[in-house]
């Protein structure tokens, strides 16, 4: 039989992790690294890149790669790309194919199933997608859990040496990956892990504060971002994105853009992207408070705020944090790794590991479920009825009655429906279960309905006529726009003829695309010798003998290329203060020293 291993699906990088010696552990990539990118590229030869490689053709290839497809998990959207068209979905299977293939090399044997992590707030379309996608690449995914439960398994103590008791304690996880927010109210006690409340926002993560220094950037040099072509968009989006990266050790930064005859930079600091950012910081605050007023809780209750997710790296977002959430204790272990690692756990639990075998997670349902009523006012718009209301404990069974809405009806159609709103049009429809009835006048004929719900995301929709006691059952799955499991098989063929480079000429991928990359982005005379360096690399890829030779020369390629980005970005430009929104206070030097201490910690203890 085949491990398990936990993979935690990120919109901007994903990594595995296993069980094994008593802990969790992440899984090397083929380059040696722990966070693989979430994206894909595809020529027009069927051959696949995934992770650092494509991320690299994002700028030399944009109209082959696609990227934050876990945006739009369980939706219609498509991408076309190497001249097919490719759901979301279809995307995320090649990444989960890549991560099988990295954790099989590493652990030297098969990988036959997979726990996922999804963002709380997906919804079960969403959800159902990501099981297909394990499908698609070759995965059992039985089990689906929320990202936050898998960063609370992963902070409640476990070291080295083992599982470390600790007291009794209430957790707000607040995880703030590239593309989601997810925020949680975690009760731990004793072995139990108990998830009392979920909210989030599928719409709002890092990308979005790339976007927001993209528009400001494009607004400062009189271009409309919109109207752009699309390469050059995405490298003025890469340069916002390592503009914001280097202002998690820096207070102030400049971000340049630069193609073949384009050029520019643009002052940043920390307080200027308070100021052009204030948007997305005020959204933070709603899931925050939904949670709280959820599971009837206080501030004062929260023993400790676990910030999880790269993007709360970012030291304007841990201000903000403790701007209303004042008075609570903040950690941030390991924010890149933590979900992976909880998925570890996890995985190491449903194989039933000595050590944690009697680890009990519990969890909820994020979303309101209920069937439509008939409205007397508006016949087009029936009102939600809520059968299973949100954040209720799984696994859960409730029960309703409803009764016939119009004179002699011989049929009862309950539709079944996932969301918040009053009118069930604009909540999630999920499917439909219809029954005879006995004609007779209007609320003469009841029903009893119930729904039961289970932790791997199944609903059970079960419906008895009282008059006549025949009872209709069925088995709510998928939503729209997700594959029927009779189309998975076809989906794995068709998959399988997409060529993805050996590992071994992985590194050499990438050093073409970083290469190509910068030869986009340059002019002149960088621009001829990266040509040279790219054109010596085929050389000696096709004619060199001696690896220790080659090794050499592409570590001497590898610190050219990083100098020819420090270059491109012009990071020496001077700086002039900016004046800002007055709850962000620039770090001291002994602030930013032990934050750099941090960030080599986290950095490099997994790496070691």
């Amino acid at each position: 039989m085949g491990r398990i291993i936990g993979i935690d699906l990120g919109t901007t990088n994903s990594l595995a992790a296993v069980w094994q010696d008593g802990e969790s552990c992440p899984i090397p990539n083929s380059l040696g690294e722990y966070l693989t990118p979430s994206v894909v590229s595809i020529d027009e030869e069927g051959t696949v890149y995934v992770g650092k490689i494509a991320k690299e053709r994002l700028i030399s290839h944009p109209e082959q790669t696609a990227s934050v497809f876990k945006r739009f998990m369980g939706t219609g959207k498509t991408y076309l790309l190497g001249g097919k068209t490719y759901r979301p979905e279809e995307l995320s299977a090649l990444v989960l194919r890549k991560l099988k293939e990295d954790a099989e090399r590493y652990l030297g044997e098969p990988v036959e199933e997979a726990v996922i992590s999804v963002p709380a707030y997906f919804n079960d379309m969403a959800r159902k997608a990501t099981k297909d996608a394990g499908a698609l690449a070759g995965l059992h995914v039985e089990r689906i859990i929320n990202e936050p439960s898998a960063a609370a398994l992963a902070c409640r103590g476990w070291r080295n040496s083992g599982w470390q008791q600790e007291n009794d304690e209430t957790l707000l996880v607040f995880d703030f990956g590239g593309g989601t927010l997810d925020v949680s109210l975690v009760d731990c006690f004793e072995n139990v892990i108990e998830i009392a409340a979920v909210s989030g926002d599928n719409h709002l993560g890092g990308s979005d504060f790339d976007q927001i220094i993209a528009e400001q950037f494009c607004k400062e040099h009189q271009l409309e971002f919109g109207k752009l072509d699309r390469k050059r968009r995405e490298i003025i989006l890469a340069g916002a994105a390592r503009a914001k990266c280097a202002l998690t050790k820096e207070e102030h930064t400049v971000m340049s853009a630069a193609d073949r005859d384009f050029w520019e930079t643009m002052e940043l600091s920390n307080r200027k992207l308070v100021q052009i950012s204030m948007p997305l910081f005020h959204k933070m605050t709603a899931p925050v408070k939904s949670v709280l007023n959820d599971a009837q809780r206080k501030m004062l209750e929260i023993s400790k705020v676990v910030l999880v997710g790269g993007s709360c790296k970012m030291p304007t977002v841990q201000q903000y944090l403790r701007r209303f959430l004042p008075d609570s204790q903040m950690t941030a272990m390991n924010p890149d790794y933590m979900v992976a690692l909880g998925v570890g756990v996890y995985a190491g639990i449903k194989e039933r590991n000595e050590e944690i075998k009697d680890m009990l997670l519990t969890d909820i349902c994020p979303f309101t479920l209920g069937t439509g009523l008939h409205n007397e006012m508006d016949a087009a718009r029936p009102i939600m009825a809520a059968i299973i209301d949100r954040n209720s404990v799984l696994p859960c069974s409730k029960v309703q009655k409803f009764q016939t809405a119009a004179d002699f009806q011989n049929t009862v159609r309950v539709d079944v429906y996932q969301g918040e709103e009053y009118y069930v049009t604009d909540n999630v429809y999920l499917g439909e279960v219809n029954v005879p009835v006995p004609m007779s006048l209007k609320g003469q004929e009841k029903i009893t309905v119930r729904y039961t719900y289970d932790i791997n995301g199944i609903l059970i929709v079960d419906v008895k006529v009282d008059s006549t006691g025949e009872e209709t059952q069925q088995i709510i799955m998928t939503g729209r726009d997700t594959i029927a499991p009779e189309e998975i098989d076809a989906y794995v063929k068709a998959l399988e003829k997409l060529k993805m480079p050996p590992a071994e000429q992985e590194e050499n991928q990438m050093l073409f695309a970083w290469g190509e990359r910068l030869y986009a982005q340059s002019t002149g005379q960088l621009r001829e010798e990266i040509s040279r360096k790219l054109q010596y690399l085929q050389y000696l890829i096709n004619k060199e003998q001696n690896p220790y030779r080659m090794k050499k020369w592409k570590k001497g390629l590898r610190e050219f290329f990083e100098s020819a980005d420090r270059y491109l970005d012009m990071t020496e430009l001077s700086w002039e203060q900016e004046s800002g929104d007055s709850w962000y206070q620039e770090r001291t030097e002994e602030e930013q020293d032990a934050e750099e201490d941090y960030v080599r910690w986290y950095d490099g203890h997994l790496t070691s």
